[in-house]
């Protein structure tokens, strides 16, 4: 009976002493006797920031004296949306030049980087994200980021409200995987256009042919040398070998002008000496010296693009085999066509208008085509420049001929057509964004708009003129706003599929 009176007495002390730590967490004090409220949730905090070459999406709980928050900063790399896998991040708190920061010299996962900061007094700073990676650097500012005296007045200032609450998230690891691409919406000229197409042709000296300068015969220097084969500048194509002919034995001849050349070498040598002691007449030393030029001659031209295998044909440029005009083992004289190579940097467009466009051809500002399916360039974009426009028209061709020279690379064949936009008059100031960016419904248009790195919204528009590969847009976005170009499609079926996606890291 004793037992059991003691074992209640221990169980009702502990009851107590359980009870008593209770009230003393519930009742927390800091050090001059204030209670604290443990349980309190720091707000979290998120900003989206785009330089020329950087995007960074950064989640944060609100910066609070005394309290480390850990940062998840997501860089990606704008060129193409790929994010920062190597490189080290450092984050400062900056006020009147002095402040706090820490560096981190690894992203803890693809393009993530999570340094964290410790404040030390309130008020307002500069939250600066230096980043430096093995292929460029970049400096991020964000102003006016507010650090709070406590995390009751953090939360009395932001709240919980989400600013975004409703919109289509998708995450940046989810962008990193695909095919994805941003574009700001910009202000720029759009011009009236005469829709029309064009055919790709051969550009005035974009085609060298290559002939056969000694008699021999041929030995082609790569295999399986057909039309269409790249070359570069200088490689070596076929060569010209008289190897075994008894006559015109090129070989030969070289060895003969060497000789010859060796000869009248010495004897200008001797001459010339001769000459300068004024010992020979200048007329003799003359035509020594006129002998000595020609042998020269001669024998530099024998042996230029020469080696033990013949005479050597190369590439005059970066190209194309355009045509072949001899087989491999045939026999060719002097001056016998041999090979055609064509450059892929240069061509024409032939294009043409109606008659009643004659007087918009006057101020023609800028032609777009399509150097491959599905993308549009233009001749201001790279550097080409219209040769001439017709005046007048004929009863078989009714159309007004236009000539543009184009210096880029152009992937569709000679002979195929583009789609061409050639604009004229004046330009009007517009809100343009890529074509691309447009999804379509049965003639109604939307884009997708990037409201923060993982938040998105479907915003429908009305659309204008297209120029190339830009719309302008008259009504649902406004300059500076950030659209999908390219993965909007997928962002769509994100919305639709109802449910938002996991973080695929920690915050």
């Amino acid at each position: 009976m004793r037992n059991i009176i003691i074992l209640a007495a221990i169980i009702i002390a502990l009851i107590q002493v359980s009870c008593q730590s209770a009230k003393e967490q519930e009742h927390a004090h800091d050090a001059t006797g204030n209670h604290i409220n443990q349980g309190i949730e720091i707000p979290a905090l998120d900003y989206t920031i785009w330089t020329d070459k950087t995007e960074l999406f950064v989640e944060f709980p609100a910066l609070v004296v005394g309290k480390t928050s850990r940062f998840a900063a997501h860089f990606t790399v704008l060129e193409k949306h790929q994010p920062v896998r190597e490189g080290s991040v450092t984050v400062s708190l900056v006020k009147d030049v002095k402040g706090i920061r820490h560096t981190v010299e690894a992203p803890s996962s693809p393009g993530i980087f999570t340094p964290s900061l410790q404040p030390k007094a309130a008020g307002f700073y500069q939250l600066v994200f230096d980043i430096t990676t093995p292929t460029y650097r970049d400096n991020i500012v964000i102003d006016n980021v507010q650090v709070f005296a406590n995390a009751e007045e953090a939360i009395h200032t932001i709240g919980g409200e989400d600013e975004n609450a409703g919109a289509i998230g998708f995450l940046k690891e989810q962008a990193w995987k695909i095919d994805f691409q941003t574009s700001p919406v910009i202000s720029g000229e759009i011009y009236e256009v005469i829709h029309t197409s064009g055919v790709w042709k051969a550009a005035p000296g974009a085609v060298r042919a290559l002939t056969s300068n000694s008699i021999g015969v041929i030995k082609f220097a790569i295999n399986n040398l057909t039309e269409g084969t790249a070359v570069k500048r200088g490689q070596l194509l076929m060569t010209i070998s008289s190897n075994g002919l008894t006559t015109n034995n090129l070989q030969a001849e070289i060895e003969r002008a060497k000789a010859s050349f060796e000869q009248a070498k010495s004897e200008y040598d001797r001459k010339k000496q001769l000459y300068e002691s004024k010992i020979v007449p200048k007329a003799e030393f003359e035509g020594v010296e006129a002998r000595f030029q020609i042998a020269s001659s001669s024998y530099e031209t024998l042996k230029a693009g020469y080696s033990l295998g013949g005479k050597q044909i190369r590439a005059p440029f970066d190209g194309f085999v355009k045509s072949i005009n001899i087989n491999n083992g045939a026999y060719v004289e002097q001056g016998a066509a041999l090979i055609s190579i064509g450059s892929y940097r240069s061509r024409l467009l032939e294009t043409q208008a109606s008659p009643a466009s004659t007087l918009s051809l006057q101020s023609i500002h800028n032609i777009w085509y399509q150097p491959k399916t599905g993308k549009w360039s233009s001749l201001n974009q790279s550097g080409g420049s219209i040769l001439s426009v017709g005046r007048e028209v004929e009863i078989d061709k009714p159309m007004i001929p236009i000539y543009a020279q184009i210096n880029e690379e152009i992937e569709m064949p000679e002979g195929s057509f583009t789609e061409v936009q050639i604009a004229v008059g004046d330009g009007k100031q517009s809100t343009m964004i890529p074509e691309s960016a447009l999804l379509e419904d049965y003639g109604a248009y939307s884009v997708i708009v990037q409201l923060s790195g993982e938040s998105f919204e479907r915003r429908p528009v009305r659309i204008g003129k297209r120029n190339g590969q830009n719309v302008s847009i008259r009504e649902g976005l406004e300059v500076g706003e950030v659209v999908v170009t390219k993965g909007a499609y997928q962002v769509k079926m994100a919305s639709m599929s109802g449910q938002t996606p996991a973080h695929g890291h920690e915050h």
